[in-house]
């Protein structure tokens, strides 16, 4: 029996070993890091000679495979991956990027290096984290994305935002140069962020010296889609979704509205009823806008040909009525290899139509909105046009009926920019290449506006808001640039370890732009939408600028251990006369790759590179023609007791200017540690700019007509740290990566030459101006008086006002300012800086999270350190002194002699109280959840012979935002810097996407 018992277990042990053993065939998948699919895999039986590769899907089969055999995973630039068949018939691999292929290419001017060889300043940003955002200009898409990167949005569809590099280094424009696959561009406006591969910031003098004259304000190069080899492929990217306004300020109801109107004494002539309607402007003005993108593109290319074709529609509905934004853009990038020739282009063609928000008398539709009152209806259709709008007579008031100013008629800008460049490239001899290029930004644009006669009063023989005609507006014009040019590049390896790459370059640009405007009255008819001769008003302009420049750059690195670079640059601009045109820019950098050490062997880092920079770079960002006298004309002159029309001078020349220049001191250290697990960078700047381009009075004899001088006087000084931390973890299911970057700024103006300050931005009309500049200051830093409570009796305002004791117009209930010089009395001697519009603090931090097929990501990015000057408070705390509305807040806690402890002014109080002042300025810092997205890939098992790839998405933008700040978005976007006017709000979206692959 137990003979048997043993024959039985060793025949069930000899036919599992059988069943174990038992060959079988493997099929499965091998995808990137992001889910794309990779051809050309080479998956291999340890062991053996045998194998496959994955096909152009990215998929695989292997026959006679065993359970104990392991599968070999190998491809050029990522990590191999080793597996065990075990009992799976079905194997699917994630590969991730090898160290050396994250460190293999940086994009720098003129040419891309390796990552380890890198001596300046570059943040880079890939098309994952670009795409990632449902946005209309791929610039918004770069926010909290790389340090010392200031992104102001609007929320204004189709708009462009502010961006800064390292803050402010001038008072005139700050706007970094933009190149697109090697061509100067304006902005980033004219290209579909789908078709983004990586954007580089190039930040200190080492990266941007080599644009010289265009490259002071820091430079943003941007890296299009290209076709790769293999089979073709075709890609499909969707999204669709809803954006809104939730943010209200608080105002009256009409009860309290009328209570508040008779407190100023104002009596609203209106039949009962019409104190029934109590309509909520805000909501009037606010409406849900959807937003759809639909993406398609084609790739492929052959070992000597590449090509990729794509196209997308984009279509957002403003959150403001009758706002929004369209765009079609199309682009086909190809190159392709004969023997030692290269030859190649680039092609984007882009078509929009904006409905911009329509401002009246000079006022935002919020502003309006938040004044209007609550007992007017919107709509009356026995009025001209189909608007109620208020009666001075009637009401006590004039504010602009919002609803009418947005949606009466029409207001619709559309453009066309065309930007490309072809280039042929030979290698000469071993290591030395010829490259020759030309390139195009063309931009033309039409706008116009439509708004036919309209009367909102209904009271009789009042016409507060009325126009007894059709008002036509035409505006159009375009431009262009045509950069030409031709480079050396020379790259050899001396003894294995000298490595030399040498460049040469010559670069022509040649802009030209042009305008027409035009405007007339149609007072017979409606429905003629044309330009007449009635009350016309015809005028246009134009004006090119050419520049040359001569580049020289030499890069060595020793076994990529030390690292040095050099570049001298020689620029002329037609902006300067002839004897100061031409200008010297250069830079000189050195790095030491400590890692790379042999007594750093057996240490933990991958990387340990301390770096440093120093150089010049240039700027004529100011009007052309300024060196040579010009003239204008509208002028009459009384000649022979008759009127004659004439000229005048109208801008005093400067034969003398010439370039701004700054000085760059940059130092930096990047480390690395297991592998690149966890990454970080450290970096100080020094940014110093001199002979500043600015303008100076000129005196009244002078008989310039435009009152001011061109002129080179003053200087900026601009430092700070950025820091960049990185953590990636890539093995397992589930995977994960952080990264958080900040940066800080801090300008202090060094001389403003013979001028005292520079004033700016105007309060309200005839105010006073908001902004300030002077020596030893932040630029445009916001300066008033400096409130310090109420008065709450007559001897808290003669202690004050000591030196004029018996003035009357500042009573109890008034604000009390702080008397800072001492001289007993409040005037604009007690005026002081009351904040600063630009962060001290600028972050970002970037989660992402896979698990299987599930992925997630969350971006939050925020500022801190900055104010706010809100003019909507004045409008709100009733700054006029007259009936508008005003918030629930002033109302509620107003003083009075019924609330003599308010901690709100007096109604009609003395003038000061709604001056320029604290009183009005907030605290702008903000933490903003700017995306959350959350995300499954479709196993492809399921539909391999369809797709490559299939990804469904939701997504939500601007979700949560922590903020104090009492406006309806703390980011502040427009061309004045953190000045709030009721300025378009960023919406909160929600979104379901789609990414599918053929």
């Amino acid at each position: 029996m137990i003979k048997m018992k043993i024959a039985i277990i060793a025949l069930v042990m000899i036919c599992s070993q059988s069943m174990f053993s038992q060959s079988k065939t493997v099929s499965g998948s091998v995808k990137d890091a992001t889910g794309e699919l990779l051809p050309g895999v080479s998956v291999i039986v340890k062991g053996t000679q045998k194998g496959v590769q994955t096909d152009f899907d990215g998929l695989f089969m292997i026959d006679n495979v065993q359970s104990t055999d392991e599968l070999v995973f190998a491809y050029i630039g990522m990590t191999g991956k080793t597996v065990l068949v075990g009992a799976n018939t079905r194997i699917d691999v994630v590969l991730i990027e090898s160290l050396e292929s994250l460190d293999e290419i940086v994009i720098v001017g003129y040419g891309q290096q390796s990552r380890t060889t890198v001596t300046g300043a570059i943040a880079t940003v890939k098309s994952e984290d670009i795409s990632a955002l449902p946005v209309t200009n791929a610039e918004s898409a770069l926010q909290g994305r790389a340090a010392g990167l200031t992104i102001t949005n609007s929320g204004s569809p189709g708009s462009s935002p502010s961006v800064l590099i390292r803050g402010l280094g001038s008072v005139g424009n700050n706007s970094p140069l933009y190149v697109i696959d090697g061509v100067i561009v304006g902005n980033l406006s004219g290209i579909s962020p789908n078709d983004i591969e990586t954007v580089s910031v190039l930040k200190d003098a080492s990266t941007t010296a080599v644009y010289g004259a265009q490259g002071s304000n820091g430079v943003v190069v941007v890296t299009t889609k290209q076709g790769k080899n293999g089979k073709g492929r075709l890609s499909f990217n969707t999204y669709t979704g809803f954006q809104t306004v939730t943010q209200r300020y608080d105002v009256l109801e009409t009860i309290d509205y009328l209570k508040y109107a008779g407190e100023l004494g104002v009596f609203p002539n209106r039949p009962l009823s019409t104190y029934k309607t109590n309509t909520d402007w805000q909501d009037e003005i606010f409406r849900v806008g959807m937003i759809q993108d639909y993406n398609l593109s084609y790739s492929g290319g052959t070992e000597n040909s590449t090509h990729l074709f794509s196209g997308e529609y984009l279509k957002q509905e403003g959150t403001l009525i009758d706002s929004g934004f369209e765009r079609y853009s199309f682009r086909a990038n190809s190159s392709a290899k004969f023997g030692k020739v290269r030859v190649g282009e680039s092609m984007s063609i882009s078509f929009g139509k904006q409905n911009p928000e329509r401002d009246e008398e000079g006022r935002s539709l919020i502003e309006h909105a938040i004044k209007s009152a609550p007992y007017l209806s919107v709509y009356n259709a026995s009025n001209l046009g189909g608007f109620q709008g208020p009666s001075s007579s009637a009401d006590g008031q004039d504010a602009v009926n919002p609803v009418r100013a947005q949606t009466i008629g029409n207001a619709i800008n559309k453009t066309l920019g065309i930007i490309g460049n072809v280039y042929a490239e030979v290698e000469i001899i071993d290591g030395l290449k010829f490259k020759s290029q030309v390139g195009l930004d063309y931009y033309s644009y039409d706008n116009s506006s439509f708004k036919p006669s309209y009367s909102d009063d209904s009271v009789e023989g009042s016409t507060t808001h009325a126009q007894n005609y059709a008002a036509i507006t035409r505006n159009t014009g375009s431009g262009q640039t045509i950069i030409f040019d031709n480079s050396l590049t020379y790259n050899t390896t001396i003894a294995d370890k000298h490595n030399i790459e040498a460049l040469l370059l010559v670069e022509k640009y040649e802009g030209q732009n042009k305008n027409l405007n035009a405007s007339s009255r149609n007072a017979v008819t409606d429905e003629v939408n044309q330009v007449s001769n009635e009350d016309s008003s015809v005028s246009s302009g134009s004006s090119e600028v050419n520049k040359i420049g001569y580049l020289g750059r030499i890069n060595y690195n020793f076994d990529g251990k030390y690292i040095a670079s050099a570049s001298l640059r020689r620029d002329a601009s037609s902006r300067f006369g002839a004897n100061k045109r031409w200008a010297n820019f250069y830079s000189a950098s050195a790095g030491w790759n400590i890692a790379k050490e042999s007594f750093m062997e057996d240490s933990h880092f991958s990387n340990l590179k301390l770096r440093a920079s120093y150089g010049t770079v240039g700027s004529d960002a100011i009007g052309d023609y300024l060196y040579a006298p010009s003239l204008t004309g509208g002028f009459e002159y009384p000649i022979g007791g008759a009127v004659a029309f004439g000229v005048t001078a109208n801008g005093g020349s400067n034969q003398d200017l010439q370039w701004e220049t700054k000085e760059i001191i940059n130092v930096g250290l990047d480390a690395g540690l297991f592998n690149e697990k966890f990454t970080a960078s450290l970096e100080y700047y020094q940014n110093t700019s001199n002979d500043l381009l600015i303008y100076i009075p000129a005196v009244l004899s002078s008989g310039i007509n435009a009152g001011s001088l061109p002129v080179n006087a003053g200087s900026v000084e601009t430092k700070g740290f950025e820091l960049v931390l990185g953590f990636n973890d890539y093995d397992g299911d589930f995977t994960w990566s952080a990264n958080l970057n900040l940066g800080t700024s801090k300008n202090e103006v060094l001389s403003l030459g013979a001028r005292d300050e520079i004033t700016g931005s105007q309060y309200k009309l005839g105010g006073g101006d908001v902004t300030r500049t002077v020596v030893g200051e932040s630029l445009f830093h916001f300066y008033g008086l400096v409130s310090d409570g109420i008065y709450q009796n007559q001897d808290e305002v003669d202690a004050v006002f000591t030196a004029n004791p018996n003035q009357v117009i500042v009573k109890p209930g008034d604000i009390r300012f702080k008397d800072l010089n001492g001289d007993g009395t409040i005037n604009s001697e007690d005026r002081t800086i009351i904040g600063n519009p630009f962060p001290d603090i600028t972050y970002g931090l970037n989660l992402d999270a896979k698990y299987k097929n599930f992925d997630m990501s969350l971006f939050i990015t925020g500022v801190a350190g900055n104010e706010i000057f809100n003019t909507n408070t004045y409008d709100l705390v009733g700054g006029a002194n007259r009936l508008f509305n005003v918030s629930q807040s002033y109302y509620n806690n107003k003083w009075s002699a019924a609330n003599p402890t308010g901690t709100e002014p007096r109604v009609l109080g003395a003038p000061q109280n709604n001056g320029i002042s604290d009183r009005f300025v907030e605290d702008g810092s903000y933490t903003r959840l700017k995306n959350v997205s959350l995300g499954y890939t479709l196993p492809s098992e399921m539909f391999e012979k369809y797709f490559s790839k299939l990804r469904v998405y939701v997504s939500g933008t601007n979700l949560v935002t922590i903020s104090d700040y009492s406006g309806l978005d703390p980011e502040i976007g427009g061309d004045e810097y953190g000045i709030d006017r009721g300025n378009y709000p960023q919406p909160k979206s929600v979104l379901l996407g789609i990414q599918v692959s053929f």
